[in-house]
């Protein structure tokens, strides 16, 4: 799992424009990006648990706010989390279990996928787990 904000801390080669008009900021860039979905989800809902043998996802934060647990598919240690907000970008990684706790507010995303993820392709490198969040 690895977060940043794209509002804020944008590493090398990616940049940020900025005037009176507004702002740009890169999100990516010469990526291999294979398939882009927007999902928007109702308050106090759970989605994912789950991982992917092959696919990295990106998980782009538009509207609202979301736990991200996470947990690698092999490791001993417990699951963990990190709040995402508003322009927070999680990418995940193949074998890491990933599920997202949707807070009070509801929440939207944009999910940036490295390999198989969209159309006839949805379901083929996924792989669901019983739930990772703890308390549920």
């Amino acid at each position: 799992m690895h977060k940043r904000n794209i509002l804020i801390d944008l590493p090398k080669p990616l940049e940020m424009h900025q005037d009176n008009r507004g702002l740009i900021s890169d999100i990516f860039y010469n990526s291999n990006i294979n398939h882009v979905a927007y999902i928007k989800t109702k308050p106090n809902m759970i989605r994912g648990n789950h991982y992917h043998k092959q696919t990295t996802q990106h998980i782009l934060i538009t509207k609202g706010s979301l736990e991200y647990w996470y947990k690698y598919i092999n490791g001993k240690e417990d699951s963990n989390y990190v709040l995402l907000t508003e322009g927070d970008i999680v990418t995940t990684p193949p074998l890491e279990i990933h599920a997202l706790k949707i807070l009070e507010n509801g929440n939207e995303f944009i999910v940036f996928s490295e390999g198989l993820r969209g159309g006839a392709d949805y379901e083929k490198d996924t792989f669901r787990v019983p739930n990772i969040i703890s308390g549920y």
